[in-house]
C-alpha cells in the first residue's frame, strides 16, 4: 500500500471513529501500555537510558518492563531502583498529551474506564475518580508482600526519600519499607502473585465498572480499546469482544500500533486502526472540531 492510500484509510478511519463517538450512548475505554507509550511515556530507549544508566551499567538491565522482574541480592538494592521506577513513572510525569486529549473526546459523553496500566495516568488527566478501575493496581501504593491485612498505603513520601539518599544503587537499611502490622517486606501493589491486595476501593471501582456495563446492555455501546497487547487479554481485549458480539448495537474500536486486530464474529461491527493512538486521538478532535464549525455557521446561514 502506497503512503498516500495508508494515510487516506487513516482519515476514513478517524471520520468513523468520530461518527461512532457520536452515535454512542456509552463509551467504555479499555487502555494498555501501548497508550501511556503513545504518551511518551516508554519503559526502554533514551527515557530509560537517561535515568537509570548506572542500573544498566551494574545489572546488565535492558528496559524497566524486564528490570521489575531481576533478582535483587539486598532490599536495599531492590528499593534503591524500584524508588527510581516509581518516581519516574508515577511522580515526576505530568499528564500526558494522549490522556488529556482523550478525556476533551469523552468528558460529555456516558463513559467508564477499564486499564491494566498503573501509572496513574487517568487520574492525572482529570478522568473522574468515580469512572476508573485500575485492575493491575497503582505504583502509588504499599501493600504488605504476604497481603497480611488488606490497608495500602501511599508511598510518595517513602520513594522521594529513597531517591534522595541512594547511592551506587542501593538505598540506607533504614528507608527499607516494612509491614506496619506484621513487620515483614512490603510491595508495590501491582498484580505479579496470589498476594495482590484488592482493598474496598479496588471493590467499589470494580463493582462501579460491571454496574457500568450492565445498566448499558443493549444501548449503543462503544468499546474503545487502546494500546492492549497480547500480555493479559483477558481482562480487556476478550471481554470487549464477548461484550461487542452479545450486544447487536455494539461497536469495537481497536488502535494499537501493530497489533490492531478483531475476531471474524464481530468484524462487520468493529474498526481496526493500526496507528499512533496519540496521533488518532488527536486528528479526531480535529474532526469534531470541524463539525463544530460547519454547525456554526449553518446557524448563521439559517
Amino acid at each position: 500500500m502506497t503512503e498516500t492510500r495508508k494515510q487516506d484509510a487513516v482519515t476514513e478511519s478517524v471520520k468513523e471513529l468520530h461518527r461512532c463517538l457520536e452515535q454512542a450512548e456509552a463509551v467504555v475505554i479499555g487502555a494498555g501500555s501501548g497508550l501511556s507509550a503513545a504518551a511518551g511515556f516508554t519503559y526502554s530507549g533514551k527515557r530509560f537510558e537517561e535515568h537509570f544508566r548506572e542500573f544498566i551499567e551494574k545489572y546488565g538491565m535492558t528496559d524497566m518492563y524486564s528490570a521489575g522482574f531481576y533478582p535483587f541480592a539486598s532490599q536495599e538494592e531492590k528499593w534503591a531502583y524500584w524508588s527510581r521506577h516509581i518516581y519516574y513513572n508515577r511522580y515526576d510525569q505530568p499528564a500526558g498529551t494522549a490522556y488529556t486529549q482523550l478525556l476533551s473526546l469523552v468528558k460529555e459523553r456516558n463513559y467508564f474506564v477499564i486499564t491494566t496500566n498503573v501509572d496513574h495516568q487517568f487520574s492525572l488527566a482529570g478522568f473522574e475518580e468515580s469512572r476508573i478501575f485500575a485492575v493491575q493496581g497503582d505504583y502509588g501504593l504499599f501493600q504488605c508482600k504476604k497481603a497480611c491485612h488488606k490497608k495500602l498505603y501511599n508511598n510518595e513520601k517513602q520513594v522521594r526519600a529513597m531517591l534522595a539518599r541512594q547511592k551506587n544503587c542501593r538505598i540506607p537499611s533504614e528507608l527499607v519499607p516494612k509491614c506496619p502490622v506484621c513487620g515483614g517486606d512490603m510491595e508495590v501493589n501491582l498484580r505479579c502473585d496470589s498476594f495482590f491486595v484488592e482493598d474496598e476501593a479496588w471493590h467499589y471501582a470494580a463493582e462501579g465498572y460491571e454496574r457500568f456495563i450492565r445498566e448499558n446492555s443493549g444501548k449503543r455501546i462503544l468499546f474503545l480499546e487502546l494500546g492492549v497487547g497480547m500480555n493479559t487479554p483477558g481482562i480487556i481485549k476478550y471481554p470487549f469482544w464477548q461484550l461487542t458480539w452479545q450486544n447487536p448495537r455494539a461497536f469495537y474500536v481497536c488502535i494499537n500500533l501493530g497489533e490492531a486486530l478483531a475476531p471474524e464474529e464481530i468484524r462487520e461491527r468493529s474498526l481496526c486502526i493500526n496507528g499512533d493512538i496519540g496521533k488518532v486521538i488527536s486528528e479526531v478532535l480535529k474532526e469534531g472540531e470541524k463539525d463544530n464549525e460547519s454547525d456554526g455557521k449553518k446557524m448563521l446561514a439559517d
